[in-house]
């Protein structure tokens, strides 16, 4: 039996990252990912022009 309790560990770990894959996957793409890519640029475009600004001021 000791090669069960061995074993569990690891089997339990790869289930849950085989599920944490899954989630990742089918949250890519659908309807939120223009709002999500609409975040990102938006927070990019924020961080560009601080940096411009700041670089600006020196």
């Amino acid at each position: 039996m000791d090669y069960v309790s061995a074993l569990v560990p690891p089997v339990v770990m790869a289930l849950f990252f085989i599920g944490v894959v899954r989630v990742i996957v089918k949250t890519q793409g659908g309807a939120a990912k223009a709002k999500e890519d609409a975040a990102v640029d938006a927070a990019l475009a924020r961080a560009e022009g601080a940096r411009q600004a700041s670089a600006g001021d020196a």
